[in-house]
């Protein structure tokens, strides 16, 4: 564990300083002229997000507990000046930016020609106090998706046949899931074959994205006409699961989701660190393409 938080913060703090060097000369104040001081912070942002990458990683489900009980308690070596657990919040929304800026930078994996994309519902609140919500209101929508209606955002994930994340895209709860590859940024890192669920389903959609140098690879539905696949392209789908795989790790260990917020920002912040944090994971769902079961061909064939 030590020398994974050095390997993190060691990597974090160099992208920071190169961070504020860049940005010198480019960010616009409101002083009017007037002078204005520039104190240092008692934490520093590397610092920051540091330690919201290993809230992410580790078995803690309450932020304010890990910052209090374990952060100022157990790593007082690794930080010896912590904040007050209420200025940190404040610290925690400062660093959104460069935080996101790292994760587009650093924690994002290469195409390797076969990807897979799918969408997964981040749930504000219970559906039914959708009403009573006042931190999302006007921000969150009530949306659909396979287990029912809820309310909140979609992430839309795009990930490798290594389980990295390629690309995400984040957007409100009643957002088609097509939307997002519309948009040529999107999937401007992708090529070769894109595997997706029904959802994903469009003639249009399908004949703007071959012309980008993209396959889109999905499943019938019962009343469309079926049409000859590559026996490689059917095995492909069998193994979609691994992008829901991707989404369970995100929720269930990288904590992208829960309904505990008090602000939009730290919202934010919380889906960012959760999806930085999945980079440093050990182990990741992948497949191995080299190793192709004869026998599972002549059963999908």
């Amino acid at each position: 564990m030590k020398d994974k938080v050095t390997e993190i913060f060691y990597l974090v703090d160099e992208f920071c300083k190169e961070f504020d060097l860049a940005k010198e000369g480019h960010v616009l104040t409101e002083d009017n002229g007037k002078k204005t001081r520039k104190r240092k912070f008692k934490m520093s942002d590397s610092e920051v997000i540091t330690i919201l990458i290993l809230f992410h990683l580790g078995q803690f489900r309450n932020l304010k507990h890990f910052y209090i009980n374990y952060i100022q308690k157990h790593m007082t070596d690794d930080f010896p000046q912590t904040v007050s657990y209420n200025r940190f919040t404040e610290l925690q929304q400062k660093v959104l930016i460069p935080m996101t800026v790292f994760l587009q930078v650093s924690c994002l994996g290469e195409c390797t020609g076969i990807s897979f994309i799918d969408s997964t519902p981040l749930r504000v609140c219970h559906i039914k106090r959708e009403r009573q919500n006042k931190v999302f209101k006007e921000l969150a929508q009530k949306g659909k998706c396979s287990m029912g209606w809820f309310y909140g955002f979609k992430l839309h994930l795009v990930i490798n046949d290594k389980g990295e994340i390629l690309d995400f895209l984040f957007t409100h709860g009643n957002v088609d899931d097509r939307t997002p590859l519309k948009d040529k940024n999107f999937h401007d890192k992708i090529f070769g074959k894109l595997i997706a669920d029904k959802g994903y389903i469009s003639k249009t959609l399908f004949d703007n994205l071959f012309i980008d140098g993209i396959h889109l690879i999905t499943k019938i539905k019962k009343n469309m006409k079926n049409s000859l696949m590559h026996i490689h392209d059917k095995v492909l789908l069998t193994k979609r699961a691994i992008i829901e795989t991707v989404n369970d790790e995100l929720k269930n260990i990288c904590q992208i989701e829960h309904t505990r917020h008090r602000s939009f920002g730290n919202f934010l912040s919380n889906l960012i660190a959760g999806l930085v944090a999945y980079h440093y994971l050990p182990k990741k769902p992948s497949l191995n393409l080299d190793i192709i079961d004869e026998d599972r061909i002549t059963k999908v064939a």
